[in-house]
């Protein structure tokens, strides 16, 4: 059965252009207020010249960001002959190419699809995930992940994850310094870290706030439903998924917090920055509806 872009569908593409383009603009005039901050008329310009460059590069380098946040690494058939098989026939179901696959070491059971579109589109689930799931709730899943490959909302999502992995940059050279001198948080640049985070998170967020609205998820997990025929499922690996997110909470730093929105469900504690960055409805909601779809009554 073919994901259709039709009635609710595409809506969504219009709110997600509509959300990318405000994104851009408020980037765009952040940067050009910082310039005028610092050399007047002339500072402006030179803002939203850096705006265009860090649009670019979110834009191009969007897949690669988010697939080097999580350590993806492809995934061949022989490896997952299983996964394979499912992303196939489901590709087949809705008339959609079938995307790149890629594996992430995280223990969190999770997912996600990046690209630019359906043709660029590569699809990550974690060891976790494929480790609590069952047949028919992977199905599931991959379902959802294929349905956000054939909306209009994947550009968006990745964008919007490229822009904000790329706003965080200088808090990420900091933990790499961090890292190779072995320094604790408690350290000079821990404290460095945490306050560049504290400067350039909430902008990263609101980028990500202003091109992602909730209401894909719900999209995407009735699109699934339609295409597997079997909301129940979808609903089932929902409830593993979030338990698992809570009890394996990823840590949120500025390259992960840029790209959790295009995950299955949120994968951080809803505690400090990364409350900011929360763009997914309540698992409960999305189940609740998912059951309503096969007829269950509350």
């Amino acid at each position: 059965m073919a994901v259709h872009d039709h009635g609710p569908r595409a809506a969504g593409r219009a709110a997600a252009a509509a959300g990318v383009a405000t994104a851009v603009v408020v980037l765009m005039a952040g940067f050009a207020l910082i310039g005028v901050g610092v050399a007047g008329a002339g500072g402006a310009v030179a803002g939203i010249a850096v705006a265009v460059v860090l649009t670019a590069a979110g834009y191009a380098g969007c897949d690669r960001l988010a697939l080097a946040a999580m350590l993806a690494r492809p995934v061949s058939e022989v490896e997952q002959p299983e996964l394979y098989r499912l992303v196939r026939e489901l590709s087949k179901a809705g008339r959609l190419p079938v995307p790149r696959l890629f594996m992430s070491p995280a223990e969190q059971p999770n997912s996600f699809t990046v690209g630019r579109g359906p043709r660029t589109a590569t699809l990550c689930c974690t060891e976790g995930l494929l480790r609590v799931l069952d047949e028919a709730e992977l199905r599931g899943v991959l379902g959802h992940e294929l349905a956000h490959g054939s909306g209009h909302d994947l550009l968006a999502s990745s964008m919007s994850a490229g822009l904000a992995t790329v706003i965080t940059f200088p808090a990420g050279l900091v933990r790499f310094a961090r890292g190779g001198s072995g320094a604790g948080a408690g350290s000079g640049l821990g404290r460095a870290e945490s306050m560049l985070m504290g400067v350039f998170g909430p902008m990263a967020a609101v980028l990500v706030r202003l091109a992602v609205s909730p209401e894909r998820e719900y999209r995407a997990d009735a699109a699934a439903a339609l295409l597997t025929g079997d909301p129940v499922a979808l609903a089932s690996a929902l409830r593993k998924a979030d338990a698992g997110a809570a009890e394996l909470p990823l840590p949120p730093d500025g390259r992960r917090l840029s790209v959790g929105h295009l995950m299955l469900v949120g994968p951080f504690r809803h505690e400090g920055v990364a409350r900011l960055f929360a763009t997914h409805p309540p698992a409960g909601e999305r189940v609740r509806r998912l059951e309503a779809l096969a007829g269950y009554r509350r």
